[in-house]
């Protein structure tokens, strides 16, 4: 099993893909938030400056890709000082039905900027470490992009099937976006040290190792002290190391992916709340129930009579 696609596949992260962008000057675009959501934003032409809630802000060149992995709200422009619409005001003002491009702008042909913009999207209620230690905003530049062929390569096909707009274009471009999304995360681009931290985690000798028993044997009674035994470590070392690197607790850990489990298995099959409550190492299905109650502030089979 691969950790990271388990983790992806179990908070049901997929790919957006909005709209392509000929801005322009002058123009202002605010983007509002949007929650269980990273944001991003691939320049194919031009330059544009993007600011962040923190105050944060960054010119971005042709080739670049910003990434918002919370879906905060921040504004695109052509410049600092240009004048900043909400998004919502720019696509009515441009006349934009949802499809083909997003033109904003007075038309100068000779300073346009091209983007490409789109999102990925997770369950509602979808958590894990790695999507915590996130940052805020992250910024792939052309020489983050020399140095990882692959993800190059993949935002070049990217950009080919946006302009190529050929039938089944846009199913194709939400793929490729997954794979440079996931790309973006097994590469280590993110210079983010509680990121990398829990990155090195799953590559970690005996604490990847222990991941990997969780993630393959959800229903087992595991303590700390029988994970520590099975990697060869002292319980207490293996408690401190397991902290410092995912951010949390061996056995909160191990809740809380239960959980996250659970709201998969009861939004994509038809198991009962008793069949699911064993699935994940549950001893009852009360215990389950009140452990997700805790949680999510609804019951199991609450939970799944909402989703119909």
């Amino acid at each position: 099993m691969d950790i990271l696609d388990d983790i992806l596949d179990t908070l049901n992260m997929k790919g957006v893909f909005y709209f392509r962008t000929d801005f322009s000057p002058p123009w202002g675009v605010k983007v509002p938030q949007l929650e269980q959501t990273a944001r991003f934003h691939l320049v194919v032409e031009g330059t544009c400056y993007i600011q962040f809630p923190s105050g944060d802000s960054a010119y971005l060149n042709a080739g670049d890709l910003v990434l918002i992995p919370h879906g905060a709200t921040h504004s695109i422009s052509c410049t600092p000082e240009t004048p900043i619409c909400d998004l919502e005001t720019a696509l009515t003002t441009a006349g934009y039905k949802n499809d083909g491009v997003l033109v904003v702008g007075d038309g100068d042909p000779t300073a346009t900027t091209q983007l490409i913009c789109g999102h990925f999207s997770f369950r509602k209620d979808a958590d894990h470490p790695l999507l915590r230690a996130l940052p805020d905003h992250m910024l792939v530049t052309a020489s983050d992009r020399a140095r990882n062929q692959w993800l190059d390569e993949t935002l070049r096909l990217v950009v080919r099937c946006v302009f190529a707009e050929n039938l089944g274009g846009v199913t194709t471009v939400t793929r490729l976006s997954e794979i440079v999304f996931i790309e973006l995360l097994r590469t280590g681009v993110i210079m983010n040290a509680e990121f990398n931290a829990v990155l090195k985690a799953f590559t970690d000798g005996q604490i990847g190792r222990a991941l990997l028993y969780i993630h393959q044997n959800l229903a087992e009674p595991w303590t700390v002290a029988s994970l520590a035994s099975e990697v060869g470590m002292s319980r207490s070392r293996f408690a401190e190391r397991f902290s410092d690197l995912v951010g949390t607790g061996p056995m909160s850990y191990l809740s809380d992916w239960r959980l996250q489990k659970a709201l998969a298995l009861l939004d994509t099959s038809r198991y009962s709340v008793q069949e699911v409550s064993g699935q994940i190492g549950y001893l009852s299905p009360a215990a389950f129930t009140r452990a997700f109650s805790g949680k999510f502030g609804v019951s199991p089979t609450h939970y799944r009579r909402n989703l119909y």
